[in-house]
């Protein structure tokens, strides 16, 4: 049995007693392993400050796999920032549909629009320029200026927390408020100053390969003869230290195909409204004493000053957010009358079926199409 110690790092000792020779030992195992095991993923073979924070973006709230989906098709759609810039947001929320997040493709096109006109279009250089950036907070202006640039700074993701969480033995959870200032100090002194392009990456690699949050490969990690939590612990997977999550609200929601002839009803929801500038299907949240059809007839007089009449039962999608999940309840519904005006939305359409793949809808939406396209 592994001898058992729970004492914290302190601010103090950052480093676990770590002396500078035995830092530099363990820092040259970690890069060597990075440098011989790393994937060969495609932001990797490139510097360009603008493809790297393209990268870092997506990458922030969306895993490896999806993102490669992605990544060289929005490049190619947008290989310039001047044509992020100047493109249309609707032509980013298209680019982006599918992965998520959509406030991470709006805070893009922001941030390009203000690099195109306070910085001529030149990618800022440095961290402090890079935090006065829009949608650019601390996390990605470390990343951007570490692997474009090589400066010294250190970056801290989830996969940074746990491998720095393990190594050092913290046992505080990484996301309170102290903690997360230990963590910055443990990643900034950890930091090899000199080669922080490859040694951020290096970590977030054992992160994501080896140090992972449940099984992780000890055996095979570059970092296990000096990993506290290794030779400490019985199982080094119980850090970092987890938060309790409370349960997510569940929401029932009511939304309308509203037909005119041929044709159906599309709203786009305002720009600082979750899923902003996405189109949907018009409806909105069934209260506690309505039935559905009662929630849709509501909803699109109050959002779209339309009568309505709602007919069969199309389909139910669960879906679920971060923070809550949802089931859409959907139902063929018939215009009566009113001259649709955009009360709860951004803007209105009438579309043809065929024309729904023009823009771009959530997820959820997404599979009522699907089901739709089949059922015609």
């Amino acid at each position: 049995m592994k001898k058992k110690s729970h004492q914290n790092i302190s601010g103090t000792d950052s480093l676990g007693g770590l002396s500078a020779r035995l830092r530099s030992i363990l820092q040259q195992k970690i890069l060597r392993w990075y440098l011989a095991s790393h994937r060969q993923l495609p932001w990797r073979k490139t510097r360009a400050p603008y493809a790297i924070w393209v990268s870092e973006v997506m990458l922030q709230q969306t895993q490896t796999v999806k993102v490669l989906q992605y990544y060289e098709a929005f490049l190619k759609r947008f290989p310039t920032l001047a044509a992020l810039a100047q493109a249309q947001l609707d032509d980013v929320l298209k680019a982006w549909e599918g992965m998520g997040y959509y406030a991470r493709a709006r805070n893009l096109h922001r941030a390009a629009q203000q690099i195109l006109k306070v910085h001529g279009g030149k990618f800022p250089e440095t961290y402090e320029q890079l935090l006065e950036i829009a949608g650019i907070g601390p996390y990605t202006a470390a990343a951007v200026a570490s692997i474009a640039f090589n400066q010294n700074r250190a970056v801290l993701d989830g996969n940074v927390e746990r491998v720095l969480s393990r190594i050092f033995l913290v046992h505080l959870p990484p996301k309170n408020p102290s903690a997360k200032k230990l963590f910055h100090k443990i990643a900034a002194d950890f930091l090899l100053h000199g080669q922080a392009r490859d040694w951020n990456q290096a970590l977030m690699e054992l992160g994501a390969l080896i140090c992972t949050p449940t099984r992780p490969k000890c055996e095979s990690c570059p970092a296990q003869r000096h990993c506290r939590a290794y030779n400490e612990m019985d199982h080094p997977d119980r850090l970092p230290v987890r938060v309790r999550k409370p349960p997510r609200p569940h929401y029932n929601l009511a939304v309308g195909l509203i037909w005119k002839g041929a044709r159906l009803l599309i709203d786009q929801r305002k720009e600082n409204a979750l899923l902003g500038g996405l189109w949907e299907f018009p409806g909105g949240k069934t209260e506690a004493h309505e039935t559905h059809a009662e929630a849709l007839r509501r909803e699109i007089r109050e959002g779209l000053a339309v009568e309505v009449e709602v007919g069969d039962f199309f389909m139910t999608v669960e879906h679920g957010f971060t923070h809550f999940s949802i089931t859409l309840h959907v139902y063929h519904c018939r215009f009566i009358t009113g001259t649709p005006r955009a009360i709860g939305c951004q803007k209105w359409q009438w579309v043809l079926p065929e024309e729904l793949d023009q823009f771009a809808f959530p997820t959820a939406n997404r599979k009522i199409i699907a089901a739709l396209k089949q059922s015609v």
